[in-house]
């Protein structure tokens, strides 16, 4: 059941309807994943929707049927484990709980993150787990506006009016830094995140800040993209070893991108740890099985995993409770993948 009363200003299926130049019904059944819509008509309503900010009538639609005891969680892939991780959490979180997961994923399409959320809030779901980079903060308004339950996972709101789960990233980069500057690593690469991300801004910080704090010029040309991707910290360490006077460490933002940086390091005919260090971020299980075993940061993914359905389910039962945003600790876990650097001839 859908409503057509606009309330403060939000989009309506109607609304919807009249951009995409189709019926409401036709909205509501691409909107609620009904199979026999024609591409291009659903493409159209996908696109008017994400234009729009819409998201149900949470009060309407709790007319009709009440609670589903589903939530939804919106994820950007499953190859990797650091989502896995996050899931393996959220999953054992809601075994204890009357709910059920209903998982989508938007296979990396840069943009749809938004268009996703609204299929998932149009299936029935009563709240919303995001683990996804990058959702406007025009979709988070609206969501709001329609008091529809929903947790940020390893993000934050830049106004602070979400709830949300996150970990100490700025600490994490900071100690990560530290740790090779003690070991007497003086050249020190930083391969970044995502470009737009809290996570990628707070570690890229904590590495300059440790810098500093030590008395270390900061290098611009150390400083690489890697975009979280196993090939984009290959990618970005194959930058670093083509400078003349290359690093002797190397922080990844996080593990994935470290196994990259460890491939190109191997490709050029070094080693790690004795001719270059590597360390990374998240503390994924891959990153005590890999050789040599790596050195990094751990975040307590299942932990993020199981506060976010707690956060999430707070706001279910209790509309109108406060939005809390709750940061958990990382620290460091010293493996295999670093050392103290050799004395290279100049």
């Amino acid at each position: 059941m859908f409503t057509n009363e606009k309330k403060s200003g939000a989009p309506t299926i109607y609304d919807v309807a009249r951009e995409a130049g189709v019926s409401y019904s036709t909205v509501s059944r691409t909107l609620t994943g009904y199979a026999f819509v024609k591409l291009s008509t659903r493409e159209k309503v996908l696109r008017a929707a994400e234009k729009l900010g819409y998201v149900p009538n949470q009060q309407a639609r709790g007319l009709a049927g009440g609670r589903s005891n589903m939530i939804g969680v919106l994820v950007p892939a499953l190859n990797n484990s650091y989502i896995t991780e996050i899931l393996r959490g959220i999953d054992e979180a809601l075994s204890d709980s009357d709910y059920n997961l209903l998982l989508y994923t938007t296979h990396r399409r840069r943009g749809k993150e938004s268009t996703y959320a609204a299929t998932i809030t149009n299936s029935g779901a009563d709240g919303l787990l995001l683990v996804v980079p990058l959702i406007p903060a025009s979709y988070l308004a609206t969501l709001r506006d329609q008091n529809f339950p929903y947790v940020l996972v390893d993000q934050s709101d830049p106004n602070a009016g979400s709830a949300s789960i996150n970990t100490t990233n700025w600490q994490g980069a900071y100690d990560a830094t530290a740790y090779l500057i003690e070991l007497g690593h003086r050249r020190i690469a930083f391969v970044s995140g995502l470009a737009g991300l809290a996570s990628t801004a707070e570690r890229l910080h904590g590495f300059q800040d440790a810098l500093a704090d030590h008395g270390l010029p900061l290098e611009d040309t150390l400083i690489v993209e890697g975009g979280f991707t196993e090939q984009g910290g290959f990618d970005a360490a194959q930058a670093l070893l083509d400078q003349s006077d290359i690093p002797t460490a190397i922080f990844a933002a996080n593990d994935l991108s470290a196994t990259g940086v460890i491939d190109a390091i191997r490709q050029r005919g070094l080693r790690v740890p004795q001719e270059v260090s590597v360390i990374g971020f998240d503390d994924i299980p891959q990153a005590s099985l890999v050789y040599p075993k790596l050195t990094t940061v751990r975040q307590p993914l299942d932990q993020m995993g199981r506060k976010a359905v707690a956060l999430l389910l707070e706001q279910i039962e209790q509309r109108g409770a406060d939005k809390r945003q709750l940061t958990l600790e990382t620290s460091l876990v010293i493996r295999d993948s670093c050392a103290p650097p050799l004395q290279r001839n100049r």
